[in-house]
C-alpha cells in the first residue's frame, strides 16, 4: 500500500465517475493517499438490487489484477472466494476431452464472481472515511472548460451540478466522460464490433453442490465458427457463455424456437446439454450481448480529466484481461503518483497515457487473436502439439523463451512487449513445426540443431 505520509499535506479533493470494478478500486487507491474522493455511479447500488446489469457474471483474475488488489489489501479476501483454474479443458463434439495447462505447475487464473468482487470493493470504498459514494447519478452533461458535471438523480428526478478540480472517468465502454472529450478538437475514436454476440447460460450444480465438470479448469467447446466456455462457481454450478454469430445459417437469428435450441445443443454440445436443465428458458430470457473494441486518444483533457479502464480501452473478453488491464491502470497511476508526488498532475496524466496507450492497443489485438485460438485452434491436434513443443523450448531456454500466454497472464511484462515477443515466437514456430510431426521429434538431432540456431538468433536480437 502507499504510504499516506507521502501524500500532499492538503491533498486535493478528487472526483471519480463510475463505481464499477475500476472506479471502486481507483477510489481506494486515491483515498489511501489522503485524497477526499467523491465517487458517482449511474446505476443503483448493486448491493441493494443484487444485480450488475448486462455484464458477465464470472471474471478471470490473473497476476496483474492480483497485484492491483494487493495494493489496497484485499487480495487475500478475494482469493478465498475464487476458484483456481490451472488450464483449459476442450470438449469435442463427441464429448472427448483434451487438456492444456495454462502455465507451469501451480500457476492458475481464478474464476471470481463479478458481483462479489464489485460489492467487496464498494464496501471497502464506503468504509473509508475519505470516500463518498453516490448511486443513481446519471451524467447528463460534462462542461470540460467549466469543470462541472451536470447530474440527474434518477431516484428523485432532480438535476444538480457538481464542480470538480480533477475528474477520473471510469464509467465503462460507453463512457459519458469520454463522450464529452470526443467533442473536442482532433479527438481520435473508433469502435469495432465483432459479428458475434454472447449469451450467458448455466450448468447446474450436482447433488450436494458438487461440480459435474472438473472445477479447476476453464472449459471450452470449440466449434470453428462459434464456441461455448464455462467457468466454475463456488456453489458447484458453472457460468457458461455461448459466443455465436448474430446472423447467418448457424446463428442467434437462426434459433427462434425452444426445439431449435434443443436440437442445436444436442448436436454441438451433447455432453453439456444434460447438465443444463433450464437451457431454453435461459436462452430466450437472457439478453444477447455484443462484443466491442474501443480505442481512443488522448485519454486526458488538459490536466483536469483522465480516462481509465474500459472508458479508454474496452476490449473483447477472450484473453480474460479486460478487468486485469483496468486494474493495472490503477497500479500504474499509483506508481506515477509515488514517483512524481500528488500535485504534479500534468506530468502524471501525460506519462500515464504515454505508458498505457500502446499496451492497451496491444491487448486489444491480443484479445481478438485469442478469440480465433479458442474458437478453432484449440481443437486442432497440430496446435496442441505446437503448444507442447513451445513448453519444451521454454524449459530448455527459460531466459529466452516465455510463452505468450504466460507473459500476458502470469507476468507484469507490458502488453506491447509481450505481443511483440509472441509474434516473433509465432514466426519461429512456423519455421520449426514442418519438421515436427510428433512430440518425440523434438528430441531428434536435426530439430535440436534448428532450435539451437533459432535461440541463438533470439539471444543476438
Amino acid at each position: 500500500m502507499s504510504d499516506l505520509s507521502s501524500s500532499s499535506p492538503a491533498a486535493e479533493p478528487l472526483t471519480v465517475m463510475g463505481a464499477g470494478l475500476v472506479g471502486s478500486l481507483l477510489s481506494l487507491y486515491l483515498a489511501q493517499r489522503g485524497h477526499p474522493v467523491r465517487l458517482f455511479e449511474r446505476r443503483p447500488d448493486p448491493r441493494r438490487t443484487g444485480q450488475l446489469e448486462g455484464r458477465s457474471i464470472n471474471l478471470a483474475l490473473s497476476d496483474r489484477g492480483w497485484r492491483a488488489l494487493e495494493g489496497v489489501g484485499v487480495a487475500d479476501a478475494i482469493r478465498q472466494v475464487g476458484i483456481p483454474m490451472y488450464g483449459r479443458t476442450m470438449h469435442d463434439v463427441h464429448g472427448q476431452l483434451t487438456y492444456q495447462p495454462y502455465g507451469q505447475a501451480g500457476q492458475a487464473i481464478y474464476s471470481v464472481n463479478r458481483g462479489h468482487l464489485n460489492r467487496t470493493l464498494l464496501d471497502l470504498a464506503e468504509a473509508h472515511s475519505q470516500v463518498q459514494v453516490s448511486f443513481g447519478q446519471q451524467c447528463l452533461h460534462l462542461d470540460l472548460k467549466g469543470q462541472q458535471l451536470q447530474l440527474l438523480d434518477t431516484a428523485s428526478g432532480r438535476e444538480h451540478t457538481e464542480s470538480y478540480t480533477r475528474l477520473f472517468g471510469t464509467d465503462g465502454a460507453f463512457s459519458a466522460v469520454r463522450g464529452a472529450m470526443q467533442k473536442t478538437d482532433r479527438y481520435d475514436y473508433s469502435q469495432h464490433y465483432l459479428e458475434y454476440g454472447y449469451k450467458e447460460l448455466t450448468i447446474e450444480a450436482g447433488p450436494g453442490g458438487s461440480w459435474l465438470l472438473e472445477q479447476n479448469s476453464l472449459h471450452i467447446w470449440p466449434r470453428g465458427q462459434f464456441m461455448m466456455i464455462a467457468l466454475p462457481n463456488l456453489d458447484g454450478s458453472f457460468n457458461c457463455t455461448l459466443f455465436f454469430p448474430f446472423e447467418g445459417p448457424v446463428s442467434f437469428a437462426a434459433l427462434q424456437t425452444p426445439a431449435q435450441v434443443q436440437e442445436f445443443f444436442n448436436r454441438e454440445f451433447a455432453d453439456a446439454l444434460p447438465l443444463m436443465p433450464h437451457l431454453t428458458k435461459e436462452f430466450f430470457e437472457h439478453p444477447t450481448g455484443s462484443l466491442v473494441t474501443i480505442r481512443c486518444f488522448p485519454w486526458k483533457y488538459d490536466d483536469d480529466v483522465l480516462l481509465l479502464g474500459d472508458a479508454s480501452h474496452a476490449i473483447v473478453p477472450f484473453y480474460g484481461q479486460g478487468m486485469n488491464a483496468g486494474f493495472e491502470d490503477c497500479t500504474v497511476l499509483n506508481q506515477l503518483l509515488d514517483q512524481h508526488g500528488d500535485t504534479d498532475w500534468p506530468t502524471i496524466f501525460s506519462e500515464f497515457q504515454a505508458q498505457r496507450k500502446p499496451n492497451a492497443d496491444a491487448m486489444a489485438d491480443l484479445a481478438v487473436y485469442n478469440f480465433v485460438e479458442m474458437r478453432d485452434r484449440v481443437a486442432d491436434p497440430r496446435f496442441l502439439l505446437q503448444k507442447k513443443i513451445e513448453a519444451k523450448i521454454s524449459s530448455l531456454y527459460p531466459g529466452r523463451w516465455k510463452p505468450l500466454y504466460a507473459q500476458v497472464t502470469f507476468s507484469h511484462t507490458p502488453y506491447a512487449e509481450a505481443w511483440a515477443a509472441g509474434q516473433r515466437q509465432d514466426a519461429i514456430m512456423a519455421r520449426l513445426m514442418p519438421h515436427i510431426q510428433t512430440e518425440a521429434d523434438f528430441d531428434t538431432p536435426e530439430v535440436q540443431e534448428r532450435v539451437r540456431q533459432e535461440m541463438e538468433q533470439v539471444a543476438g536480437a
